[in-house]
């Protein structure tokens, strides 16, 4: 729903573009499905360049955050649209963050292994979803509205 006025085609797809920070994020995730299922790396071919640029440069994850929530989210000239879906974007990194913390302290029990297996190819798979979902909503010219993330999301963003 477009509730804040029309989208254009340059607004819907800047109000992707972000929604690239948790997928690149949350691929780390993915190493025990890649494992069971290799033909499913394929899917991720395209972000290769993106995941060597990402993991090639020191703090780039700390960077794009804080350039994201700075100079888009908090920039009032920026249109709602792209504000509220890279704010999104940002929450699902927060999210993934959080879980990263979870897999560690779980990864402490001994006999983890199969815990933290089922932890990550869930965490992968539903940041996956997410973000597939709100590029697809955003590429259409509709708010992505994930319950909980999309409330914080209008909290934020004005």
């Amino acid at each position: 729903m477009s509730w804040r006025g029309s989208t254009t085609v340059s607004d819907r797809i800047f109000a992707s573009l972000p929604y690239l920070l948790p997928l690149v994020e949350v691929f780390v995730f993915g190493r025990y499905l890649f494992s069971e299922f290799p033909p499913l790396q394929l899917l991720f071919l395209p972000l290769l360049p993106l995941l060597n640029i990402y993991y090639g440069v020191r703090y780039a994850g700390m960077i794009i955050f804080f350039a994201l929530f700075l100079l888009v989210v908090r920039n009032e000239k920026i249109s709602h649209f792209i504000r509220f879906n890279t704010m999104q974007a940002i929450l699902l990194d927060i999210i993934i963050f959080l879980f990263s913390i979870l897999t560690d302290v779980v990864g402490l029990i001994p006999a983890g292994g199969f815990a933290i297996q089922t932890l990550s190819t869930t965490i992968f798979i539903g940041i996956v979803g997410a973000a597939v979902y709100s590029v697809i909503q955003s590429a259409i010219g509709r708010y992505a509205e994930i319950p909980a993330i999309s409330d914080a999301v209008y909290m934020q963003v004005r």
